[in-house]
């Protein structure tokens, strides 16, 4: 059971759905009491709790001085929320910059632009995070200003650590200047909402020796700059009707006397398709993130060996993706990989029809899985059958580990296998 995940249940997980959650009729009622809170600064905060503590301690006034003590916090509490206006950053616009992607576990940094654009000075300004989904938690969560001149503008860090993939969005970072004896700050001056992208980690991974077939992807080096097939030169040969004037050769035909033309013939390189198994049920949900960063990280090896790659994720549809040899690019399929949401429970024969259109073109296939079964056994005969190769990998927990175990083709790894790799950087041989 994850705890974080639960203790946020009842908070939505966008931006819109929490702003949709404070217009609610409870969410008006708590707004004004949740600002006067936040009005104060985290040293008003702690001086707001000491005075409630002396007004209960004083309530017998006979015998306890505290509720003098209570009169006076409470005085100096209510005198800075009267002057907090006073303190407003009038012509002072913020921006946040944050990274558009980040890798689980690694830290997310959001600079906070401040740019002011009036000819009065403010000082003390303080930097407010947002709250964080459950998965958050930041490394650095506060900054500050000393001053900020006329027509000056700075620029201050946090960072934020994330550790779910998928889409995030936070809610308005906010700055505001502090009253004097910093016991409340001015009217929050608040930053339009971000959003990135939280990646799977990426599992490192040895280069890859993979079972090849006769088939290969023609016109592979077709870079997206040129129009056209790339055609490759196998040699020259005698002259014959028909060939091509722009074919001729030249040095050949000086040489030998005779007219002589090149040859050419299509280039072709091979083609691998990635198989992701999103039955996570039959798993458990840390292998089937290990499976995720087993996936990104094949792809990765792939892609630098300039090999195409097709992505084929199957669950209730197929949404295939193309990558390699400038046809896509690997953050195209972090981004994929990072959306991957548990799907159905896995039947060979659905997923086979899914991946047939495809099979013709490929070299190969890396099938990589959370669970095994002779349903999977089966999907990997299958592509045996349509005349490709395949390697299977599985991943499991050694407490959920199959019964009866893999056959000895298929490569397994442990969850605790993939997580040392992340963290220590050290490949993966399959």
């Amino acid at each position: 059971m994850n705890l974080a995940r639960l203790n946020h249940v009842l908070i939505p997980g966008t931006k819109a759905g929490r702003d949709q959650l404070r217009r609610r009729p409870l969410g008006r009622i708590v707004e004004p009491f949740v600002k006067t809170y936040y009005a104060f600064s985290p040293v008003g905060r702690a001086v707001f709790l000491f005075a409630l503590v002396a007004a209960f301690s004083g309530l017998d006034v006979q015998r306890s001085q505290n509720s003098t003590l209570w009169a006076v916090l409470f005085s100096l509490l209510v005198a800075t929320l009267a002057v907090r206006r006073l303190f407003t950053l009038t012509g002072v616009e913020i921006k946040v910059v944050g990274p558009e992607r980040v890798m689980a576990g690694r830290n997310a940094h959001f600079e906070i632009c401040l740019q002011n654009r009036s000819d009065r000075s403010f000082h003390d300004i303080h930097i407010a995070a947002p709250f964080l989904p459950w998965d958050g938690s930041w490394t650095r969560p506060r900054a500050s200003l000393a001053e900020l001149g006329p027509g000056e503008g700075h620029r201050l860090t946090l960072s934020a650590r994330f550790e779910a993939r998928g889409q995030h969005e936070l809610d308005s970072f906010s700055a505001s200047a502090l009253v004097p004896l910093r016991l409340a700050q001015g009217p929050r001056l608040a930053s339009a909402g971000t959003r990135f992208i939280v990646v799977p980690r990426v599992a490192p991974i040895l280069p890859l020796e993979l079972p090849r077939s006769a088939r290969s992807q023609p016109g592979g080096m077709a870079l997206a700059s040129l129009v056209g097939e790339s055609m490759e030169l196998v040699g020259v040969r005698p002259y014959r009707d028909g060939d091509r004037i722009r074919d001729l050769h030249a040095r050949t035909w000086a040489r030998t006397g005779e007219p002589a033309v090149r040859e050419y013939q299509q280039e072709c390189c091979s083609r691998v398709g990635v198989v992701v198994d999103t039955d996570a049920k039959a798993a458990g949900e840390d292998a089937f993130e290990a499976e995720i960063s087993l996936a990104a990280g094949i792809v990765s090896q792939l892609f630098w060996d300039d090999a195409l790659i097709d992505l084929l994720i199957p669950t209730h549809a197929l949404h295939p993706l193309t990558l390699g040899r400038s046809l896509g690019y690997f953050d195209q399929a972090l981004d994929r990989l990072a959306c991957v949401a548990p799907g159905p429970p896995f039947e060979a024969a659905r997923i086979e029809d899914l991946l047939r259109p495809h099979l013709s073109r490929l070299s190969s296939v890396v099938f990589v899985s959370a669970a095994w079964d002779p349903e999977r056994s089966a999907l990997v005969r299958a592509f045996e059958k349509a005349g490709v190769g395949c390697r299977s990998i599985a991943v499991q927990e050694p407490k959920r580990a199959a019964l009866p175990p893999p056959p000895n083709w298929v490569r397994v790894l442990s969850v605790g296998d993939i997580r040392q790799a992340c963290e220590t950087g050290r490949g993966i041989a399959l």
